[in-house]
Order: C-alpha cells, then structure tokens, then sequence
C-alpha cells in the first residue's frame, strides 16, 4: 500500500463503512477491520423491524448534542435520504416523520453498499480483533501489525455484544472514556402475578410524565417491565432517577375525568373507569397494580398514576449506550488529541440519541465527517 494515503478502520457497522466510502472515495486505500464474521450485524438486526434510517422532523439537530452539530449539519437527514436512493434503495416517510426504505429491510441496502465498497477497493478483514498499539503499530488478536497513515476507530459501544459491540475496546483508551451507561432501553418493574395476563400489552394513549412534562408515545409491559419507543427518549432522565408517572387520559383534564367518574357512581370500579373513562383492560390493570389502596379521588390518580420503576434493563439488553469516548479527548476533527493521525466515530463516541432515525444518523455523520478528515489528514 501506498504509505502516504493508507487508512485503517476498525470496525464495521454504518459509522466505519461510512468512513471507508468517504475516505476511498477521496482516493486513499482503505482496510476495514472487525472482529465478527460479517460486517454491520448490528444494523440487520435493527432492520428486522424496519429499517428507519433518519426522520424528517424540521427540528431534527435539537434532539442530538451541541457536540453532533456541525457532522449532522454536513450529512444529516437529507444526505442520508439521498445516499440510500442513490444505492438504489427508494424511501418514503411515514406519519411520524421516520423515513425507511421501501423495503424495509437492511439486508438489500447493505448488499449495494457493502458492492459500492468493494468498487472502490475497500478492503474487508473479518475476524480481525484490534489490540491496541505496540510503539505506533497497530496490534489484532491474530498476530497483524500495521502503520497506516491515519486510523478511523469505529468499534461500537457496549449493548448487544452478540453482534458485536461488547465494548471492549474502552481498555485500550485508558483515561479518555466515560462509563457506559444503557440507552433507549427498558425499566425493570416488579409484577405482581395479576398482571401475568398482560405481558405483552400495548398501552396507548397514555401520557409519560418525567420532570414535571407529559409526554405522549407507546409502551409495552413486558415481563420484566415496560418498554417501547414512548419511554426510550425518557431514558437519560430515568436513568438518573427521575421518577415515572402515568397519565391514563391525557386527553381530559382533571375535571374532566372527575365529572365523569361522578355519572356512574353506581357501577363497579371496573365498570365505572371502562364505561366512563373508555380505559383499556390493560389501563385498568396498571390502575389497581399501582394505585392500591385506591383513594377515595381516583380522579387524582387516573390524572398522576406513579410508577415505581427498578432501575433499567442491563447494558447488554439496551438498543443504544451513553458514555465512551469523552469529547473532550478529541479536537474538532474527531481526532485523538493524545493520538495524531486516529479518529473515532460512531456510537463508541459518548453521545447519545433517542431511536426515530436519530441514532444511525449520527453515526452516519460522524462517520463521514471522520473519513472526510482522515482522507485530509493522510493528504495534508
């Protein structure tokens, strides 16, 4: 390889093969490095359910941090779109604003990607765990030691180690990394055997109270507790301890509900919250699992139902991390500061985004923007 324009890239998933586009496309050669059998698991598993690769929401940077700003503002949202339609895969953007591929799955666009790669000579070592360095030599598990011109770290962050991103690699950065904490994940409640019934219930219409704001959006009971992507985006306040309360009519006011909790007094519980309220068995249910003994104003309750929540779901089980690569290691390029020539992106950077196309937009920018200054820096 030519010495002055070789990059190394470790890490396959959307932010390094993003880096590899961008860099080989800049007209330096480039070997990409990971420790699985196949490259981007990660992402194939996320599109099983449909792959939701940004959103269209106009207000799209200010759910991500200050640091992101300028990465997402060179390849945000309308970059991506145009990125997936140009590897040949059309998009449409659905009533909440999440643009996927028209099929849906990850499986084809990773297949045109992973070609466009191979057309611009980027180089695929699987199997290849990094190390870490021996003088400024870059080690793997396997014996190889390279020196290429500029290094891209794109290693992941530390939830589903079963695709690949164990987190391992925070050893090798010692004193630049914050602890991993999970994101966009479940909260652990414990159950009492009443609500066996509803494992897997859908509870709709349902307000999230955290920090004093009601937010709207769907959650599941699961038999260790609630999940979904209405009590994903509350993760970092819950984490922290802020408590969970529920609104089971964010529609009425408080008023509201009492006038109609007076119209059948003569009916059964039960009756009087599904005839008068329209509560879902399941909005019931969460009623008597956490209200008991009930208070004589039900009204106060149906309005502000508490939640006693039991710390969130293990690292292992979240969809995203928070902490890894503290910001303040790195300069404006993404560029170690203690490490000239070696950039991160991705998600082992410590940031993070709620679930919505948010999360691999990020690491869609961040990965172009470090392949963008890698290629420089190889050049300069």
């Amino acid at each position: 390889m030519d010495r002055k324009r070789d990059i190394a890239i470790v890490g396959a998933g959307p932010a390094g093969l993003m880096a590899a586009e961008v860099a080989a496309s800049r007209g330096c050669t480039v070997d990409v490095y990971d420790h699985m059998p196949s490259p981007a698991r990660k992402l194939l598993m996320a599109g099983k359910s449909g792959l939701n690769i940004t959103n269209a929401a106009p207000d799209f940077a200010s759910k991500l941090p200050d640091t992101l700003a300028p990465m997402v503002a060179a390849f945000g949202p309308a970059e991506v779109t145009a990125w997936t339609e140009g590897l040949g895969q059309p998009v449409f953007t659905g009533s909440t604003g999440r643009v996927f591929p028209e099929l849906m799955k990850a499986s084809p666009l990773l297949r045109a990607w992973l070609g466009r790669l191979d057309g611009l000579g980027v180089r695929l070592h699987r199997r290849s765990r990094w190390t870490g360095w021996s003088d400024d030599a870059m080690t793997f598990a396997d014996g190889t030691a390279i020196r290429p011109a500029a290094t891209i770290l794109a290693t992941g962050g530390a939830s589903w180690r079963r695709l690949g991103s164990d987190g391992a690699w925070a050893s090798l950065l010692p004193g630049a990394t914050a602890p991993f904490a999970p994101a966009n994940v479940g909260f652990r409640v414990d159950w009492s055997r009443h609500m066996e019934r509803h494992l897997g219930a859908a509870v709709k219409n349902t307000g999230l109270i955290v920090g004093g704001t009601t937010h709207r959006g769907e959650i599941t009971i699961s038999r260790h507790g609630l999940e979904g992507g209405g009590l994903y985006p509350l993760s970092p306040a819950l984490r922290d301890g802020a408590p969970l309360a529920l609104d089971l009519k964010p529609d009425m006011t408080l008023d509201q509900v009492r006038e109609r909790l007076a119209r059948g007094r003569r009916d059964s519980l039960p009756n009087r919250l599904r005839k008068a309220l329209r509560l879902a068995p399941v909005q019931v249910a969460l009623l008597q699992e956490f209200g008991r003994p009930l208070p004589d104003d039900l009204a106060s309750l149906v309005k502000h139902l508490p939640v006693p929540l039991a710390g969130p779901r293990p690292l292992d089980e979240a969809i995203s991390t928070a902490g890894g690569l503290r910001f303040d290691a790195l300069d404006e390029r993404l560029m170690l500061r203690n490490r000239p020539g070696t950039f991160a992106a991705g998600e082992m950077l410590d940031w993070e985004a709620p679930t919505g196309g948010w999360l691999l937009t990020a690491c869609l920018a961040t990965g172009a923007w470090a392949g963008r200054a890698a290629a420089d820096w190889t050049g300069r």
